[in-house]
């Protein structure tokens, strides 16, 4: 294998050349890290081609790994991390003295797909999809491939967006029905396939899945682009033309930026970030994350969004029992939304839909009862505890979208998703001869 060795000043260089040496690769070139205490006169020969940065290593020789013989005072976790990322971003695996870190292996796709991935779970990945999906659809046939922890052992496609009534009949058969692929096809009205997961790598490679068999019945449903939407940070392991990446703006910049999320950063063409408004992010928390995803990647393009709900039908004029997952810090916020521009009544606004102990208690409350709609987000316990009270009770279901609303002065998200699915559906385009 060829190899390309990282190596640092605070080792005598002889002993890097014999380490070099003794390698089981071929080593065709080196990175010098820094530190400067062991070479006696600018001694920089290693016997090897040598660079000075990483990327510019990896954009001239082609390699199978990169070898670290780096340590501290050079090099600590965080520039590990991020060298790691740089490796891992080009393909490569990044091995050390007692570590070995690997690339998600994306498998080969033969139609034009764009992913949308995550820093985590529960900052907004699935409305964005849904948002993705819609746009897009109004121009092409979109195919959505959604893989999550409670998605069919099989692959399953749904070409029609399920009623209540079919959700109801999934839960009670046994299947999670609110999974994402259910409601990516409530809500954005596109074909699906559902895939699941166990597992999550620092890389974001599942541990095991069944989406690349769920890829494949997408592709042959003869669609003009593929929507590839993760499940918390695990990144589905199917080739993309593009990526976006979903952040939360409340979580910390290292979440976003540190350890192994540079790679994911490394792989994606946008950054949306959600839920940016205080109190769950301030002002200065946003900027701190602007500013830690430039120092991984300055053009990496980034927009500021929050997210609202928006009843798929009216509610105007009844009163409302809403339940979400949304942080009860911004539950006036989504109550006076539903109000103003909805025409809701909101008697009752719950956030428990993944807590079910908590849920069960709020339909208790005597403002549940007072409620003449169940105005719901289909995630979490939504159908099994929502829906089933509901019905229970003879009160109607309607689904809520949260719709992804960039802040004012930000850049034009839709403009950017064209952008994005243009360039892929370009790029696969057949090759027409003279």
């Amino acid at each position: 294998m060829r190899a390309l060795a990282l190596v640092d000043g605070e080792h005598y260089p002889e002993v890097v050349v014999e380490t070099l040496a003794a390698l089981d690769y071929e080593v065709v070139g080196a990175v010098m890290l820094g530190g400067t205490e062991k070479l006696r006169g600018g001694e920089h020969d290693y016997g090897v081609p040598l660079w000075n940065k990483l990327a510019h290593a990896l954009a001239e020789v082609d390699v199978d790994v990169v070898v670290d013989l780096s340590d501290e005072p050079v090099v600590g976790p965080r520039r590990r991390f991020r060298l790691a990322s740089r490796a891992l971003a080009a393909g490569i695996p990044y091995v050390g003295a007692d570590f070995r870190l690997d690339p998600v292996r994306f498998a080969p796709f033969s139609a034009p797909a764009l992913a949308i991935i995550g820093t985590g779970k529960r900052v907004g990945k699935t409305a964005v999809s849904a948002h993705v999906a819609r746009l897009l659809a109004g121009s092409r046939k979109v195919v959505v491939v959604a893989m999550g922890r409670g998605g069919p052992a099989e692959p399953v496609v749904i070409e029609a967006s399920p009623t209540l009534e079919d959700l109801l009949a999934l839960s009670r058969s046994g299947v999670h029905a609110a999974s994402d692929y259910l409601e990516d096809a409530a809500l954005a009205g596109v074909v699906t396939v559902g895939a699941r997961r166990c597992g999550g790598g620092l890389a974001g490679g599942p541990f095991v899945s069944n989406v690349e068999e769920a890829a494949q019945v997408a592709a042959s449903l003869d669609p003009d682009l593929v929507l590839l939407e993760a499940s918390g940070a695990t990144i589905p392991p199917i080739e993309a033309g593009r990526r976006i990446i979903v952040a939360g703006a409340h979580q910390e910049p290292n979440t976003v930026t540190g350890d192994l999320g540079a790679y994911r950063l490394f792989l994606s063409d946008l950054v949306i970030l959600t839920m940016c408004e205080e109190p769950l992010a301030t002002p200065a928390q946003l900027d701190a994350l602007r500013v830690a995803v430039a120092g991984v990647d300055p053009e990496l393009p980034v927009i500021a969004t929050v997210l609202r709900p928006r009843p798929v039908e009216s509610v105007a004029g009844r009163r409302v029992a809403f339940f979400s997952t949304a942080p009860s810090a911004i539950h006036d916020r989504l109550r006076d939304h539903l109000e103003r521009e909805h025409g809701a009544e909101v008697v009752l606004l719950s956030g428990s839909l993944a807590n079910r102990d908590a849920l069960l208690s709020e339909l208790d409350l005597p403002a549940a009862a007072e409620a003449e709609v169940f105005l719901t987000e289909i995630k979490a316990a939504a159908i099994d505890v929502v829906a089933e009270a509901a019905e229970t009770r003879g009160i109607p279901i309607v689904f809520a979208d949260n719709e992804v609303r960039p802040l004012p002065g930000e850049p034009d998200l839709d403009e950017l998703v064209r952008m994005l699915a243009d360039a892929v559906v370009a790029e696969r385009a057949p090759k027409v001869g003279l």
